[in-house]
């Protein structure tokens, strides 16, 4: 009997020893949880190699805010980083192949005029574009009537188009939740965008913008690499986030030469 009696006792010593050491536990995830909460200010990678080929991978150092994401978020933080070093290069690509844009912008360089682009800050908010972001921004860059700067335009409207996606941030935690139909539809609007540089026309019949070109009977069609692999990344992560909340995409057709950016 007197072990009988003491088991409830032992069971109870048990889960006192337990408590303290779970607890620490929830305490220290929940603190990283608001302390990302607080981290608002994105944070933009370089351009993508101009070669096309992306470094190998590195490790970094174990950061207390880890503990607050899931493997999904690393992944989606790597998609995006990627996608927005294309986004990047694309724009870095126009300037040199438009040089008289960053020269209407004001800009001392292209740099310069990249820089102030990806600007975290900004968070892709410029006055001189009317605010416009996503596909308001690129059509704004292809209207045959605009004065200012085409690539600085187009190149906040691409950026744009996935930072939006991502719910306007560059660090994901478990309490963020990704919508796979934003992501589904940036992937499209990025297929547009990409028709309409290339087929945007001024009244002579001019490109407004130079981008893929056929020289000497080769054909350069690096610009479309780097929006094949934009469009990859935002694919693969709607597929990932649809499988993370169960949710269906509404997948939509449309004819690249009338096509509407979607909205995000």
């Amino acid at each position: 009997m007197a072990g009988i009696r003491g088991f409830p006792q032992q069971e109870a010593r048990g889960r006192d020893r337990n408590t303290p050491r779970a607890a620490p536990w929830r305490c220290a995830l929940a603190l990283c949880v608001a302390v990302a909460a607080c981290s608002t200010t994105p944070t933009f990678p370089p351009a993508a190699p101009s070669t096309g080929q992306r470094p190998s991978p590195t490790e970094r150092g174990f950061r207390a805010a880890d503990l607050a994401k899931s493997d999904v978020d690393a992944a989606a933080e790597v998609n995006l980083r990627e996608c927005l070093a294309s986004a990047r290069l694309i724009m870095d690509k126009l300037y040199r192949r438009n040089p008289q844009e960053w020269r209407k912008g004001g800009y001392a360089s292209q740099d310069a005029a990249v820089a102030r682009a990806f600007d975290a800050h900004a968070e892709f908010r410029f006055a001189e574009l009317g605010n416009a972001r996503g596909g308001d921004a690129v059509l704004l860059s292809l209207k045959p009537e605009y004065k200012g700067d085409r690539v600085f335009a187009f190149g906040v409207g691409l950026a744009s188009m996935v930072f939006i996606s991502y719910n306007g941030k560059t660090e994901l935690y478990i309490t963020d939740v990704l919508d796979p139909q934003k992501l589904y539809n940036s992937a499209r609007n990025i297929e547009i965008a990409a028709w309409k540089l290339g087929h945007a026309h001024d009244a002579r019949g001019d490109p407004l913008l130079l981008s893929n070109e056929i020289r000497g009977g080769e054909i350069n069609l690096s610009f479309e690499r780097e929006f094949g692999k934009m469009i990859a990344y935002q694919d693969t992560m709607a597929q990932v986030a649809a499988q993370r909340t169960n949710r269906t995409i509404r997948k939509v057709v449309q004819v690249l030469a009338t096509a509407a950016f979607l909205p995000l």
